[in-house]
C-alpha cells in the first residue's frame, strides 16, 4: 500500500499513519478484524473493531480507485489520447468522482448532438463564440452554412455551435464539482403520485405531493420515496432552484453582454437543462441513496448486534411451542444442550378446542422431562397459547419468543440436515426453544436479513449490507467465544480464521473421535494449519480439558507468560485463575517484551479473573399483560409492558403482546430530546409504554415511553 494511501486514511479517520500501516499489513496477511482487535493491540495502537473495519473498507475503496485509474490510463494510451498533463490530472484524482470527471471528455460515448455538430465542421464556430469577442455571431455563422455538410442556414450553424459549447460546459470538471455542491446545498427532493396510482399506492400517500430540502431529508424518507418510485407509484425529482443553477453557470462561462456572450449564455442554459442537470441529478440521487443506505445499514447492524447479544437463558430444560389455531400447536421438549427429546401436537384452541386433552399432554411432558422453562412463539395464536399454558404449568416461567425467521430456518438446508425425519413445524418449535436458550447460537443459522430487525433492507446496497451484517455476526460470535465441543457447524463457521469448510471438518472429527481435549488437538483437523489456528484458537473454548487456559480467552501464544506469572506468584496456573489474592501480586510491567505489551497483559489478567465468562447480560423474562392479546383490546392511556423488536431512525417498534408491534416515535422515547433512538432503547429491551392511539383500519399502534403525561 502506498504512503499516500496510508496518509489519506490516517487523515480521514484521525489515526496515526503507523496504526494504519500496521492494520493494513495484518489485514494483508489474512488476519481478521476480531483477531487484530483482540490479540494485536500493540501493533495497531489498540484500534478497536470499528476503526479496523473502516481501515479495511477504505483500503478496498482505494484499491478499486487504483484499478479504475489503471483501466483509464490503458484506454487513453490505446487510443493515443494520453498526454503528460492528462496523466498528472488522472494520477492526482483523489476520489472516484473526480477521476471520472477528468476522464469524461475522453470517454467513448454514443453519438451526441455535439459530435454531430463537429462532423458538420462547426467546432471552429463554437470556439469563436466561446471566446466571446466583438464579432457578429450571425456573420461568423454564415461562413459555416454548407448544405452538403447538412448546415442549411445560420440558425442551424449557431445551434450546432451551442451544442458543442453545452457539452464543454457539461464536461468541465470544476463546473461539475460546483454543481454537485449546489445540488447538496440547495437541492430539493420532490415527489408526486403517478396519475391513476393514488389508490393502489395508498401506502405512499404521505409522499403524493411532498418536497423538502435534500440536505435535511432523513434517510428513511429518502429510501421510502425512492422505493415508491421504483414500484411505479411516485415521480421523484431532485434539483436546486433553476435560477440558481443558471446563475452558477453564467458566472463561470459568460463574459460581457455581446452577441457571442448571449449564445454562450443560451448554451449554458441548454447544458443544464439537457446534459449537466440530468447528469448531476443522477449522481446526487445515487449519492443520497448511498448515504441513506449507510444510515439504514448502520441501524440494521446495531439492531442485529443487540439481538444476537440478547441475554441467553442458558442450559435449561425447555418445553417449546410453535402455536397455531386450526393446525394445532407443535410442542417439543429440549434438554440442557438443546437436544430434541420428544414432540407432540396439541389442539387447545378452536376449531378443535380439545383443551383437557391438551392440558394432560403438557402436564405429562413437564413432569417426564423435568421442564424448567416454557418458550412460546409470538406469532399467530401466541398469546392465546400463553394464556392456555398459564393454567397448566404452575410456577414454571413462560417466555414469549420472537419467532421472526423461524419459518425460513424450518425450510432451510441447515434444518433439514439437523432434523431430516421431522416436518417444518417441529423444526420451528425447536428453533423457538433454542432461541430462548442461546439466541446467538441459533440465529447464526439464519441469513441475518430474515431475522426482521432492519428497515428497507431490500432497498439498500446488498453487497454493503452483507459485509456489514457478516461483520456484526463475526464480532458477536468471537466476542462471546465458542464451545468447540458443542457448537454447531454454522456457529463455528463465524469463528475468526475458520469459515464453513474448516467448521465442517471440526464437527466431522469431533463426531468421529469424540470431544477435543485441548486447543492443540485442533491442529489434527484436516486443512486447519498454523495460520488458521493462530486466528481461531483464542476464540474457541474447551472446558474440562487438559489445559485450564483453554477455557478462557487467553491465546495459546500467551500461555508461557501466564506460566511465568504463576511461577512468580508461587502457585499453579489454576490457582492463579481462581485466587484474586494471587493475581493482585502480579505486576504486568515486569512481563512486557518486544511482542507482548501492557494492553495484552492487562487483558490476560482480566481474563484470568473471569475465565470464559459470557459477556452477555443476565436473562430476564418478560410477561405481557393478561387479558390484552388483540389490537382491539388496546385503549389510549393503557400502560403496558413490552419488548423492543426493532429500532429505526424514526423510533422503536415494541411488541406489547397483540400480534402487531406498536411504534414509539423518536419524539416519544423520552422526556428529553432524542436524536438517535439507539441512545434510549435496544432490541430485546423490556420497556413500559403508554398507548397513545390505535388505528384499527391501518393496524397501527402509537405508543409513548415518556414518564410524564404525553
Amino acid at each position: 500500500m502506498s504512503e499516500a494511501h496510508v496518509a489519506a486514511i490516517a487523515r480521514e479517520l484521525s489515526l496515526r499513519p503507523q496504526q494504519v500501516q500496521a492494520a493494513a499489513r495484518l489485514l494483508g496477511e489474512g488476519a481478521t478484524v476480531p483477531f487484530i482487535a483482540r490479540y494485536r493491540k500493540e501493533a495497531t495502537g489498540t484500534l478497536d473493531e470499528v476503526a479496523l473495519a473502516r481501515v479495511r473498507d477504505r483500503l478496498e475503496q482505494l484499491g478499486e480507485l487504483d484499478a479504475r485509474r489503471t483501466t483509464i490510463l490503458e484506454s487513453l494510451t490505446e487510443r493515443g489520447l494520453l498526454t503528460d498533463e492528462l496523466r498528472a490530472r488522472i494520477s492526482a484524482a483523489a476520489t472516484m468522482t473526480l477521476l471520472e470527471d477528468v476522464y469524461l471528455p475522453y470517454r467513448p460515448k454514443r453519438r451526441t448532438r455535439a459530435m454531430i455538430a463537429r462532423e458538420k465542421g462547426l467546432e471552429p464556430l463554437a470556439k469563436r463564440l466561446f471566446e466571446q469577442g466583438n464579432a457578429d455571431p450571425e456573420a461568423e455563422a454564415r461562413v459555416f452554412v454548407d448544405a452538403q455538410k447538412g448546415v442549411t442556414d445560420v440558425e442551424e450553424a449557431l445551434q450546432g455551435a451551442r451544442d458543442i459549447v453545452a457539452e464543454w460546459v457539461s464536461e468541465d470538471a470544476p463546473t461539475r464539482a460546483a454543481m454537485r455542491d449546489l445540488y447538496w446545498a440547495r437541492g430539493v427532493v420532490r415527489s408526486k403520485v403517478v396519475r391513476g396510482k393514488d389508490v393502489e399506492g395508498a401506502k405512499y400517500r404521505d409522499y403524493f405531493d411532498k418536497s423538502e430540502p435534500l440536505r435535511s431529508a432523513p434517510s428513511h424518507r429518502v429510501l421510502a420515496i425512492l422505493r415508491g418510485e421504483e414500484e411505479g407509484f411516485l415521480k421523484v425529482a431532485i434539483a436546486p432552484p433553476e435560477e440558481e443553477a443558471y446563475r452558477l453557470l453564467e458566472g463561470r462561462f459568460v463574459r460581457g453582454r455581446g452577441g457571442s456572450s448571449e449564445h454562450v449564455r443560451m448554451a449554458a442554459h441548454e447544458s443544464y437543462d439537457r446534459l449537466l442537470g440530468p447528469s448531476v441529478e443522477s449522481e446526487t440521487r445515487a449519492a443520497a441513496k448511498g448515504r441513506a443506505d449507510d444510515v439504514a445499514i448502520g441501524v440494521f447492524s446495531e439492531n442485529l448486534r443487540q439481538l444476537l447479544m440478547a441475554p441467553p437463558l442458558g442450559a435449561k430444560r425447555v418445553l417449546a411451542v410453535d402455536p397455531g389455531f386450526r393446525t394445532g400447536c407443535k410442542v417439543v421438549c429440549l434438554d440442557e444442550q438443546g437436544k430434541l427429546l420428544c414432540e407432540v401436537v396439541i389442539y387447545p384452541h378452536p376449531p378443535s378446542a380439545r383443551v383437557e386433552e391438551a392440558s394432560r399432554a403438557v402436564a405429562t411432558l413437564l413432569e417426564k422431562h423435568r421442564i424448567e422453562f416454557v418458550a412460546v412463539g409470538n406469532g399467530t395464536a401466541g398469546r392465546e397459547t400463553e394464556a392456555f399454558l398459564r393454567d397448566v404449568v404452575g410456577k414454571i416461567p413462560i417466555v414469549m419468543v420472537n419467532e421472526s425467521g423461524a419459518s425460513i430456518y424450518s425450510a432451510s438446508d441447515v434444518a433439514r440436515e439437523e432434523f431430516p425425519d421431522h416436518d417444518l413445524t417441529v423444526r420451528g418449535a425447536v428453533s423457538i426453544g433454542r432461541r430462548l436458550a442461546d439466541p446467538l447460537a441459533e440465529l447464526v443459522k439464519l441469513d441475518p436479513k430474515s431475522i426482521g430487525v432492519g428497515q428497507y433492507q431490500h432497498d439498500v446496497d446488498q453487497g454493503k449490507l452483507k459485509r456489514a451484517l457478516d461483520d456484526v455476526v463475526m464480532s458477536c460470535v468471537n466476542g462471546v467465544g465458542v464451545e468447540v465441543n458443542t457448537a454447531s457447524r454454522q456457529l463455528l463457521a463465524y469463528v475468526s480464521g475458520l469459515g464453513p469448510q474448516l467448521a465442517a471438518n471440526i464437527v466431522k472429527l469431533r463426531d468421529e473421535k469424540g470431544p477435543f481435549r485441548s486447543r492443540r488437538d485442533l491442529l489434527e483437523v484436516p486443512r486447519l494449519g498454523p495460520k488458521a489456528f493462530e486466528q481461531a484458537a483464542g476464540f474457541l473454548r474447551i472446558r474440562g480439558g487438559t489445559e485450564p487456559l483453554d477455557a478462557s480467552a487467553v491465546h495459546p501464544e500467551s500461555y508461557g507468560v501466564v506460566a511465568r506469572m504463576a511461577k512468580d506468584a508461587g502457585c499453579s496456573v489454576l490457582d492463579l485463575m481462581g485466587r484474586e489474592e494471587a493475581r493482585t501480586r502480579i505486576q504486568p510491567e515486569r512481563y512486557v517484551t518486544d511482542t507482548v505489551g501492557l494492553p495484552t497483559l492487562q487483558d490476560i489478567l482480566l481474563e484470568l479473573g473471569k475465565p470464559g465468562r459470557d459477556p452477555r447480560e443476565q436473562f430476564e423474562a418478560v410477561t405481557f399483560a393478561e387479558g390484552i392479546s388483540r389490537i382491539e383490546d388496546l385503549k389510549p392511556g393503557l400502560v403496558l409492558t413490552g419488548v423492543v423488536t426493532n429500532v429505526a431512525a424514526f423510533g422503536a417498534f415494541v411488541d406489547v403482546g397483540v400480534h402487531q408491534d406498536g411504534l414509539v416515535h423518536v419524539s416519544q422515547l423520552a422526556d428529553r430530546f432524542v436524536r438517535d433512538a439507539h441512545q434510549v432503547v435496544k432490541v430485546g429491551q423490556k420497556v413500559a409504554v403508554t398507548v397513545l392511539e390505535v388505528d384499527l383500519a391501518r393496524k397501527r399502534i402509537s405508543l409513548s415511553m415518556k414518564q410524564r403525561k404525553p
